[in-house]
């Protein structure tokens, strides 16, 4: 997929509230045995916010941490400091077990594998009507509502554009891209304000992947929903997100609306991602010299991870945040490459790439 594919156009465009934030999120694993205390960081003070009926892409190369950062906020892992906020309470804050159905209730989780997140052994049928059953939606508990319940059933698989009769069928019956519409309706069945989805189109034939890109489009301009799309594409993600953001060894580097932060990378890390999606608009371009000069800008370093060069300020501080052009459009990054230009006063700041040195010229750093 290229990124000449056409994205979503909302004139209704940014939404008011957040319905999810993530503030200052980390998190380490320990390594080296029980009694070792060795830790290997995974996020490191991680900002994220997602508007209500907002979708927004978190891109990165595997290993950069989104995967880690979407469990810690479904809550299948614990994180090690931060705020995750849902509805402006802090879920971190509730007891696990006894807060889980509700908050269960308002984010769900979509996975990679659609195949491996739904259990062979039983019907289609089984796992939308037990997440009706185990949440009380619709008309399940109650004497009476098994036709109210099967009309649920049908609405979902219709919703998510399956025939009714596929409720019967087994998961090794159905083709991949129908799998991970079942893993959607079961997500659908308890009627979320806030899905995560993992990478739900990188285990799909290219000719489906449009198919559920249009359903998640569809389920955010029409029922309002609000999405995390972690994904390796970023066609895709200029294709379906609102805003795209762009993880980097578990820190957020750059983050702004799709169109924009894709048509003008800022970080060398984003530039990196960008150069390695062929599009046929750069044919002949490609600049080994210059890719091996970005490859180099990401190499981690001890206090900032964008480092590539000791003699570098990014390696005895932390970066800032620099906006670029109109603070509406929300595109900022972070790198000590990008300075304010000369003459700019308040918060709206341009930001432009800082005059070259020796040391610049031969290795950039982020």
């Amino acid at each position: 997929m290229s990124l000449s594919v056409q994205p979503s156009s909302r004139p209704d465009a940014l939404p008011q509230e957040p319905a999810l934030e993530v503030r200052g999120l980390s998190k380490s694993f320990p390594i080296g045995g029980m009694f070792s205390r060795q830790v290997v960081r995974a996020l490191h003070n991680v900002d994220l916010t997602i508007g209500r009926g907002e979708i927004v892409a978190l891109v990165g190369e595997s290993g950069s941490g989104k995967s880690t950062l979407a469990r810690c906020v479904a809550r299948l892992e614990k994180p090690s400091s931060g705020e995750i906020l849902l509805d402006g309470v802090d879920v971190l804050k509730r007891d696990r077990f006894q807060a889980s159905r509700a908050f269960r209730s308002q984010l769900q989780m979509v996975f990679q594998d659609p195949f491996g997140s739904l259990n062979p052994a039983h019907r289609v049928e089984h796992f939308l009507r037990r997440s009706l059953t185990i949440h009380g939606k619709g008309g399940t508990g109650r004497r009476g509502s098994e036709h109210e319940t099967e009309s649920l059933l049908e609405e979902l698989m219709t919703t998510v554009g399956l025939q009714a009769d596929m409720l019967n069928s087994y998961p090794h019956e159905l083709s991949g891209g129908q799998r991970q519409r079942v893993a959607i309706a079961r997500a659908l069945a308890v009627k979320p304000q806030v899905i995560l989805a993992d990478e739900p189109t990188s285990m799909l034939d290219v000719s489906v992947r449009i198919g559920v890109l249009n359903l998640m489009r569809k389920l955010r301009d029409e029922q309002g929903i609000s999405m995390l799309y972690i994904t390796h594409d970023l066609a895709s993600a200029r294709y379906l997100a609102d805003r795209t953001a762009v993880m980097f060894a578990g820190e957020i580097v750059e983050e702004g609306e799709s169109l924009d932060l894709l048509a003008r990378p800022a970080h060398p890390y984003t530039q990196l991602l960008v150069s390695a999606v062929p599009d046929p608009a750069r044919a002949g371009s490609y600049d080994p010299v210059r890719r091996a000069e970005l490859r180099q800008a990401v190499m981690a370093s001890t206090s900032c991870a964008f480092a590539g060069d000791s003699e570098q300020p990014c390696s005895v501080e932390e970066p800032v945040r620099h906006q670029l052009g109109d603070p509406h459009n929300r595109h900022w990054v972070r790198c000590h490459l990008y300075r304010p230009l000369a003459g700019a006063t308040g918060h709206a700041l341009a930001a432009e790439p800082a005059p070259a040195t020796e040391t610049t010229d031969k290795k950039a750093s982020g």
